[in-house]
């Protein structure tokens, strides 16, 4: 672990500079949201010779000592050419960057893996969360890697039952909001500042946020330097796509790309504030009041990083997208069926946001695309459940021939 890394804290709105050991989540002077800066005039590119992974790119990520890192082996994940569903898309070169493969299934484990170190660094001994499934789910593993104590507040019946099975299992304290995401995260902003031995690990934290970015990097470093024409993820609380485009800005300015994506951001129909923030032109974010959707991880009516998410696609050129229920099921069946790549409703969104955006003619057939599946199927078994109790079966009697069953399946 290199020591003495050049970084600070600044405000993404007004530039203002912070301490390190500052761990308020909001600039002093405006209440904008922070971010890390490293000093990007590194010479050497130590990184090139390492496997692929989180902790690869040790020297750009916010943890000083290598005693303080706390990991599962999260990174290193795929990036699957689909060929079969590019050919159904109408595309011929359609990448998924699967997060699904990640140590508790989904791309939060990038960010927590920063977040957590970071909170050993700092010598908490309480994290605590608000999650729509995902985010908790990772920081009760990361959590009990590390041996803090974890609290993970969650929407009362709203979050699928494979994510709460994680939470549980690795031993975090449960709290059930009567209410929304938006309604939970609220409460953990607040206990947050009653409490200051409460760390929290919502993507407010810019070094979560730091971890996050390396699927920017992974996705370069995978094309061998090609920046993507389109990149694609699903948007809730928006710190992914904001980090995203932060880690290809850095990787650009280190030369080891020329260019970057535009970034695409996907939401679910009745759960869209930042589409509706673009198509609107709108500088401020207006909330949603009661989000709905089937892919709960996306089900999120006030991003805490909306003005990073808008930024993101402005700067990138690029487009946010709305896709229905019925749209997102139909692609997670597609990615399935026609790649074997299983991923929950929220993580089939972006396939779903790219049938829309080639019959409006915003994606060209030649265009490179890769689309982050951010969490494993088995991550809402209740969806998986209900898509298989609709597909067909075969019944026979056991030494019974089977010949007229195959040949009706063949």
């Amino acid at each position: 672990m290199t020591e003495g890394k050049r970084y600070n804290l600044r405000c993404f709105e007004c530039n203002a500079h912070h301490s390190l050991d500052y761990q308020g989540f909001n600039c002093e002077k405006c209440g904008g949201l922070l971010e890390v800066k490293f000093d990007l005039t590194m010479k050497t590119r130590p990184w090139v010779h390492r496997p692929l992974s989180v902790w690869r790119y040790e020297e750009l990520l916010p943890v000083e000592k290598y005693r303080s890192v706390v990991s599962l082996g999260e990174g290193g994940t795929g990036l699957h050419y689909c060929r079969r569903l590019g050919k159904k898309l109408g595309l011929r070169k359609l990448r998924i960057k699967n997060e699904g493969e990640n140590p508790t299934g989904s791309f939060k484990d990038r960010g927590m893996t920063v977040a957590v170190s970071r909170a050993v660094e700092l010598r908490k001994k309480t994290v605590i969360c608000a999650s729509t499934g995902n985010t908790g789910a990772s920081l009760a593993a990361y959590s009990a890697k590390a041996g803090l104590n974890c609290m993970v507040l969650v929407p009362r019946g709203k979050v699928a039952p494979g994510k709460m099975v994680q939470v549980i299992i690795h031993g975090a304290r449960v709290v059930q909001v009567k209410g929304n995401f938006d309604q939970a995260l609220d409460s953990v902003i607040r206990l947050t500042k009653e409490h200051k031995g409460l760390y929290l690990m919502n993507s407010l934290n810019p070094f979560r946020l730091e971890g996050q970015k390396t699927l920017a990097y992974e996705i370069t470093d995978q094309l061998a330097g090609i920046a993507p024409d389109f990149v694609i993820l699903p948007v809730g609380n928006g710190g992914n796509i904001s980090a995203a485009w932060k880690g290809f800005g850095e990787f650009r300015e280190l030369g080891m790309t020329r260019g970057t994506p535009r970034m695409v951001g996907i939401q679910a129909e009745k759960s869209a504030p930042i589409v509706r923030a673009i198509r609107r032109r709108e500088v401020r974010l207006t909330p949603l009041q009661n989000p709905e959707t089937i892919a709960t991880a996306i089900r999120i009516g006030s991003p805490v990083n909306w003005a990073k998410v808008l930024r993101a696609i402005r700067e990138s050129k690029g487009i946010a997208e709305s896709v229905t229920d019925e749209e997102i099921l139909e692609a997670q069946r597609d990615l399935a069926r026609y790649e074997g790549i299983f991923v929950e409703p929220a993580g089939a969104a972006p396939v779903a946001g790219i049938t829309r955006m080639i019959k409006n003619g915003t994606i060209d057939r030649s265009d490179l695309v890769v689309c982050v599946a951010t969490g494993h199927g088995l991550k809402d078994p209740s969806i998986a459940d209900r898509i298989a109790r609709s597909s067909p079966t075969f019944d026979v009697e056991y030494g019974v021939s089977l010949s007229r069953t195959v040949e009706r399946i063949s």
